[in-house]
């Protein structure tokens, strides 16, 4: 995230907006629905955020894309302040900040487990069950295969880290064996 601070200050506001009107959960699926379909179409950011053109075509092409992904007015009335502003470029950023925003609202984490195969469904939910247990939130997993760390798993919510991966056993072994040479 380059622009953090400038991210923080526009989905503050957003987040205030779509709080006191209860709206939060429907802003954060148009937020994060317009990012994607911005981030993935190079057209449409060069669009919004090349200063060759002028405001009001980047008015009109936001505008498209808000009755395309049939935002609501609120959203609608955000994303027009981004390109007024100039601020499109931070969309994706601020996309992001917001869904943190919101899952610190409804008391939920996000997190990776890492695992050398993939896991099977009972042994995910234990590792949740786990996870939730050890941050008193609600944690949603995304689950990730890295062969190379041959066994174990790597659990990462927020700032924790646990790492019971068979690489990082090893490498702890090679390491003490070298200290005691």
């Amino acid at each position: 995230m380059k622009n953090t601070v400038l991210a923080k200050r526009y989905a503050k506001a957003l987040f205030a907006v779509g709080k006191e009107e209860g709206s939060l959960e429907e802003l954060s699926r148009n937020l994060a629905e317009v990012a994607a379909a911005i981030a993935t179409t190079p057209e449409l950011i060069d669009a919004l955020v090349n200063p060759v053109y002028p405001v009001e075509v980047r008015e009109k092409v936001m505008d498209y894309v808000i009755k395309s992904m049939k935002a609501s007015q609120v959203m609608a009335n955000f994303l027009n302040l981004l390109v007024q502003k100039k601020r499109a470029n931070v969309l994706a950023d601020i996309a992001e900040v917001f869904q943190v925003m919101v899952d610190d609202d409804n008391n939920i984490c996000r997190g990776k487990v890492v695992s050398a195969t993939e896991l099977s469904s009972s042994l995910n939910d234990k590792v949740k069950a786990m996870l939730e247990k050890i941050t008193g939130r609600q944690v949603i997993l995304k689950n990730e295969v890295d062969p190379s760390i041959i066994g174990g798993l790597i659990a990462k919510v927020g700032d924790l880290v646990l790492d019971g991966s068979i690489k990082t056993q090893l490498t702890g072994l090679k390491e003490s064996i070298k200290g005691s040479e």
